[in-house]
């Protein structure tokens, strides 16, 4: 079905595996194109209730975008580029299913990117994560200077960007990069154990936290529809205590059993 993806549906998880393992992964016109429509179907599909993405190969999760395909692109192409990358990666972040990056290596650039654009992340003790842009005389174009100021703070944003400093699973767990730290080989066992866990509670409250996650971090009063993440806190507050799961879970939790909950 996909040109560069592999993907598999087991459980209820849909795993995307970015597979260009000769070019450690890297993000081409085709990748976005493919993780643009895997995205979309975890959309519309039911029977998908959560995603990790992972890359192909034991080197990388994704090294980077494909410089190949940068030459001759003037400031508005090159503009375009960047907006679709941020597109496709909001997309990703503002998934109401959990998205939740499997880093297997080198998360470089666009990679590290895509990484930090997934809801949280774990990684392989192998993994590498930067923004090298610099090197190229460049910056991130597809959210990087923004997500990465939000996850680690402006002054280890700044540095990091601008000494094009690559950081080891260590520092990156450290720093609050990533959440988890484990070995290669059970990097994804892992990651399903830990989205069985999510899958086991109630949709539409982690639909609606992942909204309000996500305002408490954003500025763009556009983006956000000129609510503060309090406001958009109380709404959804509001919205789940309506919902069949909310009497569900309360009268689980009085019953002394185990909530059943259905997304509704």
């Amino acid at each position: 079905m996909y040109n560069t993806l592999i993907t598999n549906l087991e459980s209820g998880i849909f795993t995307i595996t970015i597979n260009r393992p000769d070019k450690l992964n890297a993000l081409n016109r085709d990748v976005f194109t493919d993780l643009e429509n895997a995205i979309q179907e975890t959309y519309i599909k039911a029977e998908i209730k959560s995603v990790i993405i992972t890359g192909a190969g034991p080197k990388a999760f994704v090294a980077g975008a494909d410089i190949a395909e940068f030459g001759g692109l003037d400031k508005e192409q090159a503009m375009a580029l960047a907006k679709r990358g941020q597109d496709i990666f909001f997309k990703i972040e503002n998934s109401k299913k959990p998205i939740v990056a499997a880093v297997n290596g080198f998360a470089l650039g666009g990679g590290c990117e895509l990484a930090m654009a997934c809801h949280f992340r774990l990684c392989s003790t192998n993994a590498k994560f930067g923004q090298p842009e610099v090197n190229l005389g460049l910056i991130p174009g597809y959210g990087g200077t923004q997500r990465l100021t939000q996850l680690v703070g402006k002054s280890k944003s700044m540095e990091l960007q601008m000494t094009a400093r690559l950081v080891d699973a260590n520092e990156a767990l450290q720093m609050g990069l990533v959440n988890y730290v484990t070995s290669p080989e059970i990097l994804l066992d892992q990651t399903k154990d830990m989205l069985h866990v999510i899958m086991s509670k109630a949709p539409i409250a982690i639909g609606k936290i992942i909204e309000c996650v996500n305002v408490a971090v954003v500025s763009d009063s556009a983006y956000t529809n000129g609510k503060s993440g309090y406001d958009k806190e109380i709404e959804a507050f509001g919205d789940c205590f309506v919902t069949e799961d909310m009497k569900e879970g309360t009268t689980a939790f009085l019953e002394k059993r185990k909530a059943e909950f259905k997304g509704c």
